[in-house]
């Protein structure tokens, strides 16, 4: 039986998920990528908590994501508004979790825009 994309992705996932742990001092980012939209999320996976999230639906950056060109310029966006609310909090230092995606484009994009703002990966 022929494994879905959806599957593979989950299964790579997992196999990352075994390794890679948030903490408070140094929580997982944890990025999703859909087709229009990004997401990122740094995570105490401890407490099982979200410290901070942004996304390219945010009304922090919406102005900014209907004036950028790409998609990926989008995501370098959400990966500098994450560190910047990270930074808010006294966070600098991050896990990074692909979460089964290629370390490439869009998911790329959020790492170095995340890195930029301050973040250390």
């Amino acid at each position: 039986m022929k494994l879905k994309k959806e599957d593979i992705r989950r299964k790579k996932k997992n196999r990352v998920r075994k390794k890679v742990n948030g903490t408070p001092e140094r929580p997982r980012l944890s990025v999703y990528r859909s087709l229009n939209h990004m997401y990122a999320q740094l995570i105490d996976d401890t407490t099982g908590t979200t410290l901070v999230a942004a996304s390219t639906k945010s009304k922090e950056i919406a102005e900014d994501v209907k004036n950028a060109g790409s998609k990926i310029e989008r995501s370098r966006l959400v990966g500098k508004l994450l560190a910047q609310k990270a930074k808010d909090k006294g966070i600098e230092n991050a896990v990074f979790d692909r979460n089964g995606f290629r370390y490439h484009g869009r998911v790329k994009a959020v790492a170095e825009g995340a890195r930029e703002g301050g973040i250390n990966i």
